[in-house]
């Protein structure tokens, strides 16, 4: 099944759907038959195509979310396509009056999900307060030409006071993209302007490699250690966890200080099968 594209010119869009004219109560009703009984495909899209023109009527209904109209207009033409998949002419009423429910649900579905990466609308009443909140400010406004008081709401809606305050916390917290662009001409964005004080990522590259080169190589020269000399270097240089001096001495039954000793002949052993582990001994020892 075809439908006409969402252009980024609403008039042309408009132009192409009002093309289509509307059925008559006879015609949907044989159409919508001919879909139900035989899964006639080509019945099913004039279905569709007829009433493309009320999607945009309603998509218009969630402009003052922020949303691009052709985005929601589309969602729409999703839902106004599952209404057409699941109507049942013999019910007696249009299809209009059945696909709406279709259509509002797939464009409020998209606003929700679209609104921010955290779920604002977990339960169906917060996803009900979610689209009411906005019309009840907006009537409230126009009755006495001030910002409304969340209590007044809630005694439109309702429901508490506390789940308009926290509703209203959600809708104001709109996702920021770092890569957005800044300014009229967007030549920057918010990331050009993030100060960050650590080590760059080739730093930090090329730290990393070379500290496994350094500890591929120690892994090789161990074979010239004793088993004590190996076990301290292997818990002290190359653990994650280092064991500290007094805990190797208490496994051996020696002194905090003859540990450190055993540690630093060990670092000059690896030092002469591998020339270049001076700086990281000096590390290693501090």
């Amino acid at each position: 099944m075809e439908v006409p594209a969402v252009t980024d010119s609403l008039d042309l869009y408009m132009a192409e759907v009002n093309r289509f004219s509307i059925l008559t109560a006879d015609e949907e009703f044989r159409l919508a038959v001919r879909l139900k009984k035989f899964n006639d495909m080509e019945a099913a899209e004039k279905l569709v195509v007829s009433n493309l023109r009320f999607v945009v009527k309603i998509a218009h209904e969630y402009r003052n979310y922020g949303f691009k109209l052709a985005d929601l207009v589309q969602e729409g033409n999703i839902g106004l396509m599952h209404a057409v998949k699941k109507f049942d002419p013999y019910k007696g009423y249009r299809l209009i009056s059945y696909a709406v429910w279709w259509i509002r649900a797939y464009i409020q579905n998209y606003v929700i999900k679209s609104w921010s990466l955290v779920k604002i609308g977990t339960t169906q009443a917060q996803r009900k307060l979610f689209f009411k909140l906005g019309q009840a400010k907006k009537k409230l406004e126009g009755l006495s030409g001030k910002h409304p008081e969340f209590a007044e709401i809630a005694e439109i809606l309702g429901v508490r006071q506390e789940e308009i305050a926290e509703m209203d916390v959600r809708m104001s917290s709109r996702d920021l993209s770092l890569d957005a662009g800044m300014g009229e001409e967007g030549e920057s964005t918010h990331m050009d302007h993030l100060t960050y004080d650590g080590e760059s990522q080739e730093a930090a590259l090329i730290r990393k490699e070379e500290m496994e080169l350094v500890q591929h190589n120690i892994a090789g020269a161990l074979t010239a250690l004793n088993e004590k000399e190996s076990f301290i270097i292997r818990n002290r240089v190359m653990a994650d966890t280092p064991l500290t001096l007094q805990e190797i001495g208490d496994r051996y039954h020696i002194t905090r200080e003859r540990a450190r000793q055993i540690e630093k002949q060990a670092l000059k052993k690896l030092a002469l099968a591998i020339p270049y582990l001076g700086t990281e001994t000096k590390q290693i020892e501090a």
